[in-house]
Order: structure tokens, then sequence, then C-alpha cells
């Protein structure tokens, strides 16, 4: 009997709680038939100076990449067979970093490229 009415009070809590996500009240101030939305975007000084940071972000990037790249290909070719091994295994989190930083700047300077776009 304790039971049943424990899984009938868990419900009915449960349904309560679903209920108050679901229907939240509005009280919006703003007549929806009067809102004129706007075509242009500013992106202004943060905009202009994200675009620098990201530009400079990207240029670091590839330096130490392509340096890291050129030291860990050097070593490789000079190490013995067992040190060819060790290099083999630091070569795939260096890829995978590669990989990361390029794809990361890549997509910031897509969404970037398109958030100044929003303007024309």
């Amino acid at each position: 009997m304790k039971k049943s009415i424990f899984k009938i009070v868990i419900i009915l809590v449960l349904v309560l709680a679903i209920l108050n996500i679901c229907l939240i009240p509005v009280m919006a101030a703003i007549d929806p038939n009067a809102w004129k939305p706007s075509n242009t975007v500013s992106l202004g000084s943060v905009g202009n100076k994200a675009g620098v940071v990201l530009g400079v972000v990207q240029v670091v990037g590839i330096i130490v990449a392509v340096v890291a790249l050129v030291m860990i290909g050097i070593k490789y070719l000079t190490g013995s067979a067992e040190e060819k091994a060790e290099y083999k295994k630091t070569m795939i989190p260096y890829i995978i970093g590669a990989t990361m930083l390029f794809a990361a700047s890549t997509l910031v300077q897509i969404i970037y490229n398109w958030a100044t776009t929003l303007n024309n």
C-alpha cells in the first residue's frame, strides 16, 4: 500500500514539474505587430579587434606548428631505430593538436567572415 501511494506521489510531482517547466507565463510589453526588425548589424571596435586577434592567432599557430614539425622531422631523420619508434608516438599528439588549432581558427574565421557580411 505504501509503495503504490509513493509511486503516485512521485508521478504527480514529476507531472507538476514538467507542467511548470512547459507552461511559462509571458508578459510581453511589446506589440508583436508593431516591431520592425533591423537589417544592419554593427560589429564596432570589438569586431575589428577580434579580427586582428584572430589573424595573429592563426599566423602564430601556423608558425609554431611548422617549426615543431620541422624539429620532430629532423630528430626523426637523425635518430636511431628506437628513437624513430618513440618519435612516431609523439607525432600522434602533434597531429591532433595541429588539426585542432587549424580547425578551431578556421571555424572562428568562417564565423567572423559570416558576421561581417551581415551588413551587406
